[in-house]
């Protein structure tokens, strides 16, 4: 499995399992809100650089993806399962197929069963997987970890949002992306997000001063 290279907007698929309103409620390893900020974050950057994104759900008929992610992509209709694992759904595995990634990155809620279980699964059938760690959540704070740690016996590669959305960006000199990525850090970004702008706001008037 190679590892050592880093993901590129071109070199794999995004997979978000489970953000529905239902897994929200009983969220305790994460602040609700954080998981929302994170994910749409995510949601977003897969839309600005074209990256190929899935959204599941489970018994949607009794709740919905969150509005913030699903609103990003309007056209797609979630794949609903019964199943807790959505790597045993052939919609799921075929999707990843038609795709022809081998690297796939994922989240999900809850971390210790609807991403723990795809995640797994895909590593066993050859994939590489990066988990995205603080858009995913648990039931608890040690369901969480334990997830997690899990997940990274079994080979997955964890990273946080931010980090996702800095190593597709990666060059401030790729203008097609650079403006709204930096739009996505000032949006949702927080602190970090506000730090940059104050970042570009000098060398903007550094640049007026040459």
């Amino acid at each position: 499995m190679k590892t050592n290279s880093l993901l590129s907007p071109d070199n794999h698929a995004l997979l978000l399992i489970d953000h529905q309103y239902l897994q929200l409620l009983t969220l305790r390893s994460h602040e609700a809100a954080t998981v929302i900020n994170n994910t749409t974050a995510v949601a977003k950057a897969a839309k600005i650089f074209d990256i190929p994104l899935l959204l599941t759900s489970a018994f949607a008929e009794r709740q919905e993806i969150v509005k913030e992610v699903k609103d990003i992509y309007p056209e797609q209709d979630p794949i609903d399962r019964t199943t807790l694992n959505s790597w045993e759904d052939e919609r799921v595995t075929d999707w990843v197929k038609e795709t022809g990634k081998k690297r796939l990155v994922m989240a999900g809620l809850w971390t210790e069963v609807c991403l723990t279980m795809p995640v797994i699964s895909a590593l066993a059938d050859g994939y590489e997987v990066y988990i995205i760690t603080d858009a995913s959540g648990g039931a608890s704070q040690e369901a969480h970890d334990m997830a997690v740690q899990r997940m990274i016996q079994a080979g997955a590669i964890p990273m946080t949002t931010w980090a996702y959305v800095s190593e597709l960006q990666r060059d401030w000199a790729r203008e097609k992306t650079a403006g709204p990525v930096m739009q996505l850090f000032e949006e949702h970004g927080g602190g970090f997000g506000q730090g940059l702008r104050w970042e570009w706001q000098l060398l903007g008037l550094k640049e007026g001063t040459r």
